[in-house]
Formats: structure tokens, C-alpha cells, sequence
């Protein structure tokens, strides 16, 4: 299968045009010569649907893997939200340290039915086995009121998996997990519990095999909470849907709200004319820290030439900034990426090996 989708890579850029892509794709090559992060920074190639991304290590290639939830773009318009189900788990890989994405084929995750929908992928590299915290829903759907948990599954290589065990939280409505270890060596998952208001609720294990709920983590209402320590604290990113919501914590339990979120003025280069939305951070080898997320198209980058257009999402990276506690970006300047592998885990640039 990956070959053939590899091979519809190439035919999809060849068509850039119909997707409405000859600005990026501009963009891209003159970010190319200037050794700066493409613009967009990634497409996905099958239904240009790419987001929610998670970045990973892989060991064994020396190069970094992404992860994306891979939505049906391209599908026809109607049946409501069905072309936000029925998605399976695109993957891209960067040999530059970042700056730029190939496609590489679909995660392979056995499920019960070939329909069932998969979305934002959480995957951590733990004593040499990758774990994945995956959304499960059973079916495709036409509305949002169907039953949501969380999968944990592992793998050798990053491509195979194998699924586990649900992680049997509190709820029938958790979705888009985060995994962090705690100082004394248990783990702790963040997720978004929509069946109380869509608050960020989080749960603890000693083994992530077996989870007890302990509450609530933020009291505002978003999704995709990403946990990292940077510069001797603790923080934590939402998307509360207008732009990223930023938490600081000495403890991982009790978080402070900075007053601005990142990445709510929509930027101005190309197919970035939009909140940012949904995000994952590394932090790598030299400290740096870097903020990847998606954008819905629409606007002055919405294509009467292409179906659906508004439905379409691309990937964007920009380097995360702090002072005295407050995170910042600047998504409109170049990112000058070339991430180095983390000495430790990608998510602290203080703690342990996991």
C-alpha cells in the first residue's frame, strides 16, 4: 500500500493546480533555497486533509516521523460530518531535521471494522517501544453524537501497531490524549472530556496500562492538549478554537492561563491566513522548542476550483519563544528548523530518559 500511495504523492503535486497550490508550492521552493521550513510545511497527498499532528523520533531511520489524523477533504459535500469520520493515520517524514515532509503511507492499525474513524494520534518512545494513545470511534458517521475513547497501541517501527487496551477513562466522550511522565516516574494522560463541556480532564498510571481519573486539569473548553517542560516549567497547550490557549504549572496539577493565545491573529503567508489549531511541540536536542499545527483553508486561499476547498488543512511549524513564564510566536517570520534528536525525550529538556 505505501508505494502506491507514495506514488499518488507525486501524481497529486503534479496537479497542483487543481488543488489550488501554485502559491505554496512558490513559497516552498524559495523556502527550500533559503534552507528555512516549507510553506506550507506539509500537505497530505491522498485527501489534503492533514491535521492534528504528533512528532516523533524514529530510531531506526535517524530521521523524524509525523503523524497526522488524515481527513477526507476531497469528499463530496453533504452528509454532514462524514468526511471528518471514516479517517485513518497519514504519516510524513522529515531527513532535514523538519524543514521539509515526504509522504510516507497510512498507519497500519488493525481495527474490528474497516469504517472505524481514528483521530489524533499521541505517540511516545518509551524504553524502545513506541506507544500510541489513539481516538477510536466506532463507524462512520453523519453527526458527532457517537460513542469516543482512547486507544493504547504499540510498535517497533512506528508503521505497524498493535492495539492494547482502552484506557477506560471516566467517560464514553474522551478524546485527544497527551502522555507525560511524572517526577516520580507514574504517567499521567490529558485528554478532552466532551461529555463535561469539553474541559481538559487528566488521569494518572503507574504502568500506562491501567489508568485511575483524578479531574480536571483546565477549566477552558478546548482540545488536543499538548504537556512539555521547557525552561524550568511545566506547560500546557489547548485549542479552545480561537487560536492556542497556554498554561504554565511548578506541579503538572495546578496550571495558570496566560492572558494571550498563541497563534489567534491569522498569519500572511500563504495557506497560513488562519488561526492555528490543534498543535504538537518538540523540544529538541539544542533546546529549541517547536510548535507544529494545522490550518483550516478558506478566505483569500479558498479555490472555486477545488471541491470542498474550505474543508482542506495544511501543516505549519513556528519556534516557540519564552519570557518570564509567557510563550510566544512569531508565525510570520521563517523558521530556520533543524531539529536535532532530543538527548533525553522530545518533551523536556530537563527530565529523565523514559
Amino acid at each position: 500500500m505505501g508505494g502506491v500511495l507514495v506514488a499518488a504523492l507525486a501524481s497529486c503535486f503534479a496537479a497542483g493546480e487543481a488543488l489550488g497550490q501554485s502559491s505554496a508550492l512558490a513559497a516552498t521552493e524559495s523556502n527550500v533555497a533559503k534552507g528555512t521550513a516549507a510553506v506550507p510545511l506539509f500537505r497530505d497527498p491522498v485527501h489534503d486533509g492533514a491535521a492534528d499532528p504528533v512528532v516523533v523520533w524514529n530510531r531506526v531511520r535517524k530521521t523524524w516521523w509525523m503523524l497526522y489524523t488524515n481527513r477526507r477533504a476531497d469528499l463530496d459535500s453533504g452528509n454532514g460530518v462524514t468526511w471528518v469520520h471514516g479517517t485513518h493515520i497519514g504519516i510524513a517524514e522529515s531527513a532535514d531535521g523538519g524543514a521539509h515532509w515526504k509522504y510516507v503511507s497510512e498507519a497500519d492499525i488493525p481495527l474490528p471494522q474497516p469504517d472505524y474513524t481514528l483521530w489524533a494520534p499521541e505517540v511516545i518512545d518509551v524504553h524502545g517501544t513506541y506507544h500510541m494513545f489513539l481516538t477510536v470511534v466506532p463507524g462512520t458517521f453523519t453527526d458527532w453524537n457517537h460513542p469516543r475513547h482512547i486507544l493504547h497501541l504499540t510498535s517497533n517501527d512506528l508503521l505497524h501497531w498493535k492495539p492494547m487496551e482502552n484506557a477506560n477513562l471516566e467517560s464514553e466522550r474522551t478524546i485527544d490524549a497527551c502522555v507525560f511522565q511524572l517526577p516520580d516516574g507514574k504517567w499521567r494522560l490529558w485528554y478532552k472530556n466532551e461529555a463535561d463541556s469539553s474541559k481538559v480532564y487528566f488521569s494518572d498510571s503507574p504502568d500506562l496500562d491501567h489508568w485511575t481519573p483524578k479531574g480536571i486539569a483546565t477549566t477552558n473548553h478546548g482540545e488536543g492538549p499538548v504537556v512539555f517542560q521547557w525552561h524550568g516549567s511545566y506547560f500546557l497547550i489547548n485549542d479552545p478554537h480561537a487560536g492556542l490557549g497556554v498554561f504554565r504549572s511548578d506541579d503538572l496539577t495546578t496550571w495558570k492561563q496566560q492572558p494571550n493565545n498563541l497563534l489567534r491573529e491569522p498569519g500572511i503567508q500563504p495557506t497560513d491566513h488562519a488561526v492555528g489549531s490543534h498543535a504538537d511541540v518538540v523540544v529538541d536536542g539544542t533546546g529549541r522548542a517547536w510548535l507544529f499545527y494545522f490550518t483550516q483553508q478558506g478566505g483569500e486561499n479558498a479555490s472555486p476550483d477545488t471541491r470542498g476547498y474550505a474543508r482542506h488543512s495544511v501543516l505549519h511549524v513556528t519556534e516557540l519563544h519564552e519570557k518570564d513564564g509567557v510563550l510566544t510566536v512569531d508565525r510570520n517570520a521563517p523558521a530556520y528548523i533543524h531539529m536535532l534528536p532530543p538527548p533525553k525525550n522530545k518533551k523536556s529538556d530537563v527530565a529523565k530518559a523514559w
